[in-house]
């Protein structure tokens, strides 16, 4: 650890590492509308660091309260819920009637039903970067009328590696020190929910999987 990051600020390091991927795969411009759907850790992270652009809006989404609770705390224009009835329209509303949607829809919610959310909530030309994880789950797609039309771009995004644009001049050390410099900035440490001792494993893991509404870090102690 460097000097100045705090024990539990530093328990993110992993997921701060990807946020800053995947803000470095956005590049978001001066003056956007952008979309985070998803409000995980990763989620989390992203939007504090996307809080530090001077954007038009920055909207987040996510089914759980205690996320949007979260998000809404970072400033965000709106964190709304993507299961509410007429979520399309109210994060549409969010972009502005004029801008007919978003310039850029970050998918962080690791469902792949959210990508037709983003597909119907970009704007034309605009960008859509996936971040999730979906493993073997399949992502049925509605590329019709609206996405045929609009010259939407869907990229990939993944922390293993940096982004051919970026790999002349950024290596992973010069990104884990991007890392560090957030960590002190944001503090993520505020959003540990629970703590376990290590012997306690199972049940930690059990609440995450039987019960992620109700917690948004997990930290192990070890004595």
């Amino acid at each position: 650890m460097p000097d100045g990051v705090q024990v539990d600020d530093a328990a993110f390091f992993p997921n701060m590492e990807t946020a800053v991927n995947l803000i470095q795969d956005a590049a978001p411009i001066l003056g956007e509308r952008v979309l985070v759907l998803g409000q995980g850790i990763v989620g989390l992270l992203s939007a504090a660091l996307l809080r530090e652009f001077p954007l038009a809006c920055l909207v987040t989404a996510d089914r759980f309260a205690v996320r949007r609770d979260a998000s809404t705390q970072l400033g965000v224009s709106a964190a709304l819920d993507p299961e509410a009835d007429g979520f399309r329209a109210l994060a549409a509303a969010q972009a502005g009637a004029e801008s007919k949607g978003f310039d850029h829809v970050l998918e962080i919610s690791g469902n792949p039903d959210a990508l037709n959310d983003a597909i119907a909530l970009t704007a034309f030309g605009g960008r859509i970067l996936v971040a999730s994880w979906y493993g073997l789950k399949s992502a049925s797609l509605e590329l019709g009328t609206s996405f045929h039309r609009s010259r939407i771009k869907i990229v990939s995004s993944q922390v293993s590696s940096i982004s051919p644009e970026l790999s002349g001049r950024w290596d992973k050390n010069r990104r884990f020190s991007v890392a560090w410099d957030a960590l002190r900035r944001i503090h993520p440490a505020k959003w540990i929910t629970r703590r376990f001792p290590l012997d306690q494993a199972g049940e930690a893991y059990a609440l995450l999987d039987r019960a992620p509404e109700q917690t948004l870090q997990v930290v192990f102690e070890y004595s």
